[in-house]
């Protein structure tokens, strides 16, 4: 599949099907902690990425298998609201596939733009991030397009709250000695009773970041911070269920395993929970890929780390 992939076993939404509308790494931030790698084409330009009846199609022929997903989940390779076509696919799965609830994972910075907020609005979800308020720390840690800036993302969502339906989760991401502090934190309430979402939800490193001083926040930490949201409901991202529905649609494992290294390096654990494998199979299918150098592994704090090569 080129432009799905999955079903993973999501951390925040269970047994999803992921759409990827950008080529890698096209993004209107350069976040220092993205699990996908540096942004390669930083842009806030939004055009037809790649063509969005293939994209279509690809669906299509996939669902026609009406496969056991908890949702199908815009999220990969950059900036999902860059695409000009999204607003027409999120209409298509909605019209022709009403049972599936859909998800949009974002950075949150284009919806400043009305085209963009109506595009996105008859989704299920809505996840996007804020990870800073402060001018400084937004471009220390999100690295932005040029035109940029955390009051324009701030405005965009409370905007877009506005009219909007379904559930929204806040995604503030922790990078330890940029935005955990008393003033930082207090500035990311603020914005976040502005926005008014359904919940925030606290995350840090879990993988490989972009720049290798990204140290995840520990866990303890994240949880002292629940009580300064109030009285917002506030989430610790945590590691996902053991769950994953076993009839899906399922492609070769190797593809499979390459087409998620592409997005995101991952460890065995993450592999055997986003593809519901036997582990020992998986662990040999890896042994092989490495063996002809099809992937390499890290050794981190976390364990090893596969990646493509």
């Amino acid at each position: 599949m080129k432009y799905l992939f999955g079903p993973v076993n999501s951390r925040r939404l269970g047994v999803s099907l992921g759409v990827d509308l950008m080529p890698y790494k096209t993004c209107s931030l350069n976040c220092v902690y993205c699990e996908c790698g540096g942004t390669t084409a930083l842009t806030s330009e939004i055009a037809e990425y790649v063509p969005t009846d293939d994209v279509i199609a690809e669906l299509d022929g996939f669902l026609a298998g009406s496969p056991r997903l908890d949702v199908i989940t815009f999220s990969g390779s950059g900036e999902p609201t860059l695409h000009s076509g999204i607003g027409i696919i999120i209409r298509h799965i909605r019209e022709r596939y009403p049972h599936y609830r859909i998800a949009v994972l974002t950075n949150g910075t284009l919806f400043g733009d009305p085209a963009v907020r109506r595009a996105v609005a008859p989704v299920d979800i809505v996840v996007p991030s804020l990870d800073a308020v402060s001018p400084e720390a937004f471009a220390r840690i999100g690295r932005p397009a040029g035109g940029i800036t955390p009051e324009g993302l701030v405005d965009g969502l409370v905007e877009f709250r506005k009219d909007f339906g379904g559930k929204l989760f806040l995604e503030i991401f922790i990078v330890p000695g940029i935005n955990d502090t008393a003033e930082e934190l207090a500035a990311l309430r603020d914005a976040a009773l502005k926005i008014r979402p359904d919940a925030v939800q606290i995350n840090s490193l879990d993988r490989p970041g972009t720049e290798a001083w990204v140290e995840p926040a520990g866990r303890q930490e994240l949880e002292s911070m629940e009580g300064l949201f109030a009285p917002l409901k506030v989430e610790i991202i945590g590691r996902p269920a053991e769950r994953i529905y076993q009839d899906r649609h399922v492609s070769d494992m190797m593809k499979e395993i390459l087409s998620l290294l592409r997005r995101r390096p991952s460890t065995l654990d993450d592999l055997q929970l986003a593809l519901g494998s036997d582990r020992e199979q998986l662990r040999n299918v890896l042994g092989s890929m490495t063996s002809d150098e099809m992937i390499t592994v890290e050794v981190l704090d976390r364990g090893e780390f596969y990646r493509i090569v």
